[in-house]
């Protein structure tokens, strides 16, 4: 039986060679030529003040942290149906994930939601738009500038997704990206920060290469270079930005692929959500997104991890997702839920994401589907 897995990295045809190019270039440390042909489309395509290539979304993450000068004490808001880096990133630094519980119709945090769980202690607000679909960004900024702090996007999901003809990440104060191997454009690991208020851009810089001033040197703007600053070792290596550069050439065809199975799948389960066997993703107007994943929501009859294995049975691997952050270990440590997460809760259990790759046949997925709920 021929079998369906639930990602398969997509390639596009110029990965070896840029990487050997890279090779042939001589230089395989960070910011070098491949680094910077991506940061030039970032900023071209995507249109971030700065942006910066990382080696992770979670080192991105990090930096934003860092950039706010987080400590011991501080409270971060967020919504608890995420990665663990979205919380990782603050509580490596002594401060308490405050989570909020998401919409039922996106899975984004409910901005409705965020006022009431601001204190003397908010240092950021830091949304998630899950599955690339925007978070409700006009509402969260309008509320962030009244209480004068900075927006955080977490957009690991949302490369080439828009909210309102603007690119996720670039919205808020800062932005962090991934181009990790499950993806819509990939570097196996990678990440990119965009900084979007210039306040941080300096500093930034500083923080990404070693806690130096080491760009304002190569840019012969300073004599030498020296420790000024924390920071770490943020940069990816050339290796892995030729590998990307060849993704971000293809982006919209990736991105066109994707959304057109994504259609396939939507267009396909209407009968089962008019069935009320399942409901499928919403998407507010105003947003493009991504075709970065397909979920389904079990109706609450039908348990989830018996269908996902049933689908395997099938030959179709299919996936859950998070466990809240605020119902894990680590979340019930150190962090603190603002109210009840019902929907949270609801979500997490029922939610199924469907394979989805760009050259995936949806056909098989569906009929599968069918002949397990209809």
């Amino acid at each position: 039986m021929s079998i369906i897995p639930f990602n398969k990295p997509y390639l596009t045809g110029n990965e070896h060679q840029y990487v050997k190019d890279a090779i042939a270039l001589g230089q395989l440390s960070g910011d070098g030529h491949f680094t910077g042909l991506c940061k030039d489309w970032l900023e071209r395509v995507l249109k971030p003040r700065i942006s910066l290539l990382t080696h992770s979304c979670t080192s991105a993450l990090e930096m934003t942290a860092s950039l706010l000068n987080i400590v011991p004490g501080d409270e971060v808001i967020m919504p608890s149906f995420t990665f663990v880096s979205t919380a990782n990133a603050f509580i490596l630094r002594g401060a308490t994930p405050v989570f909020v519980d998401v919409r039922e119709d996106t899975l984004n945090i409910d901005e409705n939601l965020i006022e009431q769980a601001i204190t003397s202690k908010t240092k950021a607000i830091v949304v998630v738009h899950y599955a690339g679909i925007s978070c409700e960004m006009d509402q969260i900024i309008s509320l962030a500038n009244l209480y004068k702090l900075p927006v955080i996007e977490d957009a690991a999901q949302g490369i080439m997704s828009t909210y309102k003809g603007s690119s996720l990440g670039t919205i808020g104060d800062l932005g962090a990206i991934s181009f990790h191997d499950t993806k819509n454009l990939i570097s196996g690991e990678g990440g990119a920060l965009f900084i979007n208020n210039p306040i941080f851009i300096e500093r930034a810089e500083i923080i990404r290469d070693k806690g130096t001033n080491r760009k304002k040197f190569l840019r012969g703007e300073v004599d030498k270079y020296t420790w000024i600053d924390e920071g770490s070792s943020h940069l990816p290596s050339e290796l892995v930005s030729a590998f990307l550069f060849a993704q971000l050439e293809n982006a919209d065809a990736i991105t066109k692929m994707r959304t057109e199975i994504w259609q396939k799948y939507h267009a396909g389960l209407e009968y089962l959500e008019n069935e009320s066997k399942i409901i499928r993703p919403s998407v507010p107007e105003g947003i493009q997104h991504n075709g970065h994943i397909y979920y389904i929501l079990l109706s609450d009859e039908i348990h989830r991890d018996n269908f996902i294995s049933a689908m395997k049975k099938k030959g179709i691997v299919c996936s859950f997702h998070y466990i809240p952050l605020h119902s894990s270990p680590a979340g019930i440590k150190w962090g603190r839920s603002m109210n009840p997460l019902v929907i949270t809760d609801n979500i997490s259990s029922r939610i199924v994401r469907l394979p989805l790759w760009p050259t995936i046949n949806t056909d098989k997925v569906l009929k599968a589907v069918y002949e397990l709920l209809a």
